[in-house]
C-alpha cells in the first residue's frame, strides 16, 4: 500500500513525461503555469489538495519518512513536501513550512547517489530544494546538480532543463546579493530593508514574480 501511494504522487505529477518527451510541453504547462490566468490555477490547485492534502499532511507529520529508503518513493516524499505544498497552499506561510525537511532529503540522496537513478526531469524536482534554500553553500550544490541536468537528458528535454538552470542560477544571484528571498518576506513576517524594498519595486515594475 505505501508503495503503491508513492507511485500515485509520482505517475500525478510525472505522467509519461519522464519517457515520452512529445508530451512533455503539455507537462511543464501543467508543472510551471506558463501564462495560465490566476483561476485555472486555482482549478489545479484544488484538484492537487482535493487528491493529495491527506498525503501531504502526513509526510509532514513524518508519517511517511520510510519512503526516504527508496529513491523513487524519496522523490515522492519530496514532491509532497516541496512542491504540493506551494500548490495546496499558494502564497501562505505554510506553502514553505516543510522546506527544511525536503532539503534534507535532497542533500541524503546526493550524498548516496539515488539521484542517479533518476530521469533527468524526475531528478528536476529532485534537485529543486536546493534551489530554494537560502544557504549561500547549497545554492552552490544547486547550481552543481542543475548544471549536469541538460548533459545529461534526452534531446528533447534540454530547452527545459536550460530554462530550470536559468531559474537557479536566478535563485543563487539572490542569495549572493541578499542572503534570502527578499520575495518572501511579506509571507515569512519578515521586515525588508531599503535594498530589498527597491528590488521588490523593480520586480513589480517588469512583472517579475
Amino acid at each position: 500500500m505505501t508503495a503503491q501511494r508513492a507511485q500515485d504522487v509520482l505517475d500525478f505529477w510525472f505522467g509519461d513525461a519522464p519517457g515520452a518527451v512529445d508530451t512533455l510541453p503539455q507537462r511543464l504547462r501543467f508543472w510551471f503555469g506558463g501564462n495560465d490566468p490566476p483561476e485555472v490555477l486555482m482549478v489545479r490547485d484544488e484538484d492537487l489538495e482535493r487528491r493529495f492534502l491527506p498525503l501531504t499532511e502526513a509526510a509532514a507529520r513524518g508519517d511517511l519518512d520510510s519512503w526516504s529508503g527508496s529513491p523513487r518513493r524519496q522523490l515522492a516524499l519530496i514532491l509532497l513536501l516541496d512542491t504540493f505544498p506551494r500548490h495546496i497552499w499558494r502564497g501562505t506561510e505554510r506553502a514553505f513550512a516543510q522546506d527544511p525537511k525536503a532539503l534534507a532529503l535532497t542533500l541524503q540522496g546526493l550524498q548516496q547517489g539515488a539521484d542517479a537513478t533518476l530521469s533527468a526531469l524526475e531528478r528536476l524536482f529532485y534537485y529543486l530544494p536546493l534551489s530554494r534554500s537560502e544557504s549561500a553553500a547549497i545554492q552552490e550544490e544547486s547550481l552543481a546538480a542543475f548544471r549536469r541536468l541538460p548533459d545529461e537528458a534526452p534531446e528533447g528535454c534540454r530547452d527545459a532543463l536550460l530554462a530550470a538552470l536559468v531559474t537557479a542560477e536566478e535563485n543563487a544571484a539572490l542569495i549572493r546579493r541578499f542572503g534570502r528571498f527578499p520575495q518572501h518576506n511579506q509571507l515569512l513576517g519578515r521586515r525588508s530593508t531599503g535594498i530589498e524594498q527597491a528590488f521588490l519595486r523593480e520586480q513589480s515594475v517588469t512583472g517579475r514574480p
